[in-house]
């Protein structure tokens, strides 16, 4: 018999809570003990709401994506070209400074050829057309866009991930050298549309 107050929705709100409050790599720590504890049950008892850990972390990592999403796309909405550009990087970093674990389970691509991935998958589709709507105005081929949006994702995300593990030791503003990032973006984007 299922616990009172417990289901799979629950123990991923909880899940959610417990990355939200252990820092940039606890959705990769993240445990069934840890969400048991929470609850007050032992581990097996949540056995009866979802099937494993990797399920649980499917499932984190889907509402993760969808939370992304939904910030990406609040700072792009009714932007084009640079603007757009600058926006979206700048929307991407704040995700991932306000919610770091989340973000990093956003970037867990799903495996195509895993059918309980297809939500993920689905989800992570949206996320990649709110960056390529943001890019659509540079009017690239559909070759260059792929190009485009992989050296956005990631160049913006090799900065967003060493701030985020203090690998920036320099006396410099961060915000000055991410400026300067999405500066030279703007003109790569704008050079690559060209060639």
């Amino acid at each position: 018999m299922p616990r009172a107050g417990l289901s799979r929705q629950t123990l991923t709100e909880t899940a959610l809570a417990i990355i939200d409050e252990g820092g940039p790599r606890a959705f990769d720590n993240l445990t069934l003990a840890a969400v048991a504890a929470r609850h007050g049950v032992s581990t097996p008892s949540l056995y009866k709401h979802v099937g494993s850990l990797a399920d649980l972390r499917r499932d984190v990592a889907l509402e993760s994506v969808r939370d992304f999403t939904r910030a990406l796309s609040r700072a792009t909405v009714g932007r084009a070209g640079a603007d757009a550009v600058v926006s979206l990087a700048e929307g991407l970093r704040a995700f991932a400074e306000e919610k770091p674990a989340r973000y990093l389970a956003a970037q867990h691509a799903g495996d195509p050829d895993e059918p309980a991935d297809a939500a993920i998958i689905g989800a992570s589709t949206e996320a990649l057309e709110v960056t390529t709507s943001a890019l659509r105005g540079y009017d690239f081929t559909p070759e260059r866009a792929i190009d485009a949006v992989r050296v956005f994702r990631s160049a913006i995300h090799g900065f967003v991930l060493l701030e985020l593990e203090g690998g920036f030791g320099l006396s410099r503003d961060l915000d000055t050298s991410f400026d300067a990032l999405v500066v030279m973006l703007v003109r790569g984007l704008e050079g690559l549309a060209r060639d």
